[in-house]
């Protein structure tokens, strides 16, 4: 989806936003078209402020039943709306405005509310979008990403199907991290059911091909889109020995080891089936989606792997008997 920058710096005459000429010669509802043509959908960006982040273009802030009606006029699918520059009421004033423009339009475009977790937006976020930023912006390395999604994780009671929580996009990709650590990005992110927004240049071969295995993983991928829609949890913390889990459709789980060491030998974490709220006594058929293997036996007890800093593994459990 677009981001940003979209527009030209003024609306024309009658008020409207207008694309920029010189990115978009022939007009976003062409863009559009071509996108759907595809099968895809299109997302595109505005603010609930008088600018954009970047003010290179006006934000909706006192157009937003004008800019709803533009966004449906041209087929859009997504609107990530943004906080800049905003006249410094509370978002739970802004945001539904633009949310009641976009219902108004009878067009059903997705409303990705982008206040930064400024005001507990998971709390109230689900009557007026359907995901919400639950941190500030992301950057491509380790600690600023383990931080999003330990902030995330406090918010996973919240999530649910029609409203997720969104730690921001995944940095995949650009080359900021090392290739374990892109595994636990991906992993936490799936696991979490936070949008899947990549933000890398997908029109770069190289970096496309290097990360393809990770983003392109489709076992970790159903696993974010699970119909349950149940966001997993941290279960036990032993130091750096972390035990993330939840329940997915099928009584299935989802199980992440992780290792949140930053030096150091390799580790051992364990977890056992009550802390993933399996019956302590049950045989579980045990997948390692990063892998692609299914345990050759039904496994009791509990579940154990060995693996070096800043890594993890990640399993669906399902109790067989």
């Amino acid at each position: 989806h677009a981001d940003d920058c979209w527009a030209e710096k003024t609306r024309d005459c009658k008020g409207n936003l207008r694309p920029k000429k010189s990115t978009f010669p022939s007009g976003i509802k062409a863009v559009a078209d071509y996108v759907h043509s595809k099968g895809l959908k299109l997302g595109i960006y505005s603010d609930a402020g008088y600018y954009t982040c970047s003010k290179t273009q006006p934000g909706s802030l006192g157009y937003e039943e004008q800019d709803a009606q533009t966004f449906a006029s041209w087929d859009i699918d997504y609107l990530k709306y943004d906080n800049c520059f905003n006249d410094g009421s509370r978002p739970t004033v802004r945001y539904p405005v633009m949310t009641r423009a976009l219902m108004k339009t009878g067009r059903p475009i997705y409303i990705s509310l982008c206040e930064w977790g400024d005001l507990h937006p998971a709390e109230w976020g689900f009557n007026v979008g359907n995901s919400w930023r639950t941190t500030n912006d992301i950057s491509d390395t380790w600690e600023s990403m383990i931080s999003k999604a330990d902030e995330n994780e406090v918010y996973a009671h919240l999530a649910r199907p029609g409203g997720w929580n969104d730690p921001d996009m995944l940095e995949v990709g650009n080359g900021g991290m090392t290739e374990n650590e892109y595994v636990v990005h991906f992993s936490l992110w799936a696991i979490s059911k936070s949008p899947l927004l990549l933000g890398f240049d997908v029109a770069n071969a190289t970096a496309t091909r290097a990360v393809a295995h990770i983003v392109g993983n489709e076992e970790v991928i159903r696993i974010n889109q699970d119909p349950l829609g149940v966001q997993a949890k941290k279960v036990r913390m032993m130091g750096s020995r972390e035990i993330w889990a939840g329940p997915i459709s099928g009584y299935r789980f989802v199980v992440m080891l992780l290792n949140r060491a930053d030096t150091g030998d390799e580790d051992t974490v364990t977890a056992y089936w009550d802390d993933v709220g399996i019956p302590a006594k049950s045989l579980v058929e045990v997948r390692d989606v990063w892998e692609h293997k299914t345990l050759g036996r039904a496994v009791a007890g509990n579940i154990s792997a060995t693996m070096p800093p800043r890594s993890c593994k990640l399993y669906i459990l399902k109790p067989v008997g």
